[in-house]
């Protein structure tokens, strides 16, 4: 995508408009990777998808914009601004002024997504924290196939890995997760 790019390096030269056109430019994509992850969180969830866009946005930098070596560079820093704002949110849910308390996480796959509540989340957080120092390359797929919804061709790309790789990759990271889990 020639025309991201160039307004990437636009914005980390510090161009006045740059920023308002990265956002025009990336805000659908940014959008639809929002909303298929909120589609999947469970019932009940306060967050909305355009809300999440917009959280992510300003903790990217806003009008600010920090300086992004590509399109891969960026949409990977959305993805794990998206799950640090959704990690955020559980955890504020689950204090205990909100009647917060630990619960047994079982999962039968870890296609991860399928509608998680907070503690499942937060649980799902703290594994992949534990992961992400043993296997960061690892634990960046789960980040991107789980919080930014894409797919493993998707995230294969933006880690610059083929597909195969990222299955074997992904089914390491399932297994690995899966048995942390079952440890709580």
């Amino acid at each position: 995508m020639p025309e991201l790019t160039h307004i990437l390096n636009a914005a980390t030269r510090g161009e006045p408009q740059a920023a308002e056109q990265l956002l025009t430019l990336v805000y659908e994509e940014l959008r639809k990777l929002a909303a298929h992850k909120m589609a999947r969180e469970a019932p009940g969830q306060t967050l909305q998808a355009t809300a999440l866009v917009h959280e992510a946005w300003l903790r990217l930098g806003g009008d600010q914009q920090p300086e992004w070596q590509n399109r891969a560079h960026f949409f990977t820093a959305a993805a794990e601004a998206m799950r640090r704002i959704l990690i955020d949110n559980a955890r504020r849910k689950k204090a205990l002024r909100h009647g917060g308390g630990a619960e047994r996480v079982t999962l039968e796959s870890l296609d991860l997504a399928a509608g998680m509540d907070d503690e499942q989340l937060l649980a799902l957080h703290e594994a992949l924290e534990r992961f992400a120092i043993k296997d960061p390359a690892r634990a960046e797929l789960v980040k991107l196939r789980f919080f930014g919804g894409l797919t493993l061709e998707e995230a294969g790309k933006v880690q610059g890995i083929s597909e195969p790789t990222a299955k074997r990759h992904w089914a390491y990271a399932r297994a690995w997760l899966y048995r942390e889990l079952q440890r709580k």
